[in-house]
């Protein structure tokens, strides 16, 4: 007789059990789903509205022109919470079975950075509004890219609507008063890196032992960011930890940074739980919206100025 040693454990398999959010968490009724769903949604748009407009007023109001270290904050927060996370069992736990695997989840924290960092840059330099007008542009990235990359193409139809999103930015970009060069490419680089790091996510975790939900990607990817911010940080913002040490000397600084780096960490785990109650094409959906009300509230709070020609290229 032949035995074999339990190995559920340490699965990579994309095939989830039924009770995966822990004893007790899955919903029991359609009702009851419905209202976590909405729930979920709900915070999906509070968290990632609220990390936006906080990382704005961080390296604006508060002078943190430290986009580097404000990462390297993020970063260093979700490796410490998705550890404690994992130990919850609200995600079904995947371990990295080989070097070949740690070498291309390295390689996307690398890209994964790069698209944080650039988005963070271009705050300093242009509004929210207009950072989110040119993030909508990621589907057309993304697409492209896959194109490229994967030799991957889409139906006409949506190469089609496409179009629109980019001439809208094109609009945008024309009429934006507050139009800085360095912040537009910074932003356009990064909302590029984000379709990049999308396509480079199912290139090199695309056989079935390497496949690996968003949030344990996330718990493996976010130690090596910490040490590439660190060796990023020592280069471009040498002084950046003693300025921060100095501003955290602000009992209400140290409380919003300490609040948009958990907030930050639960716009990711919030992103694989609109994705697991909907689908991964209403997140996108989402996103859309999310932009829509996150420039609105920018502009409320901010007062930065705005056209016509800019609101009709936007929407």
């Amino acid at each position: 007789m032949t035995t074999t040693t339990p190995t559920h454990h340490r699965t990579n398999s994309k095939y989830l059990p039924k009770d995966w959010l822990g004893p007790g968490l899955e919903p029991q009724t359609k009702a009851a789903k419905k209202v976590v769903t909405i729930v979920i949604c709900v915070l999906w748009y509070a968290c990632n509205i609220s990390v936006v407009l906080l990382n704005k007023a961080l390296l604006t109001t508060f002078e943190f022109k430290k986009p580097v270290i404000l990462t390297l904050c993020h970063m260093l927060t979700c490796s410490i919470l998705s550890y404690f996370v994992s130990l919850t069992k609200i995600f079904p736990r995947q371990y990295v079975q080989t070097r070949s695997q740690l070498v291309k989840i390295c390689t996307l924290a690398g890209v994964f950075v790069t698209s944080i960092v650039l988005g963070n840059v271009s705050l300093r330099y242009i509004p929210v509004s207009f950072n989110q007008a040119i993030g909508a542009t990621t589907p057309f990235f993304t697409a492209m890219l896959a194109a490229l990359i994967q030799a991957k193409f889409e139906s006409r139809v949506t190469y089609i609507s496409l179009i629109p999103v980019v001439v809208g930015i094109i609009i945008t970009t024309g009429g934006e008063p507050s139009f800085h060069t360095f912040g537009f490419l910074a932003c356009v680089g990064g909302t590029f890196c984000r379709g990049l790091k999308s396509v480079m996510q199912a290139v090199l975790l695309s056989s079935e032992n390497e496949k690996m939900s968003s949030m344990n990607l996330l718990m493996y990817m976010s130690p090596a960011a910490v040490v590439i911010l660190i060796f990023v940080a020592a280069v471009v913002e040498p002084t950046g930890v003693y300025d921060t040490l100095e501003l955290l000397k602000s009992p209400f600084f140290c409380f919003i940074l300490w609040a948009n780096c958990v907030l930050a960490y639960c716009l990711n785990l919030l992103n694989f739980l609109v994705t697991r109650y909907t689908s991964a094409l209403t997140l996108q959906v989402l996103g859309n919206g999310k932009g829509v009300v996150a420039a609105g509230v920018s502009i409320a709070i901010f007062r930065n100025p705005v056209t016509v020609q800019g609101m009709l290229g936007y929407f």
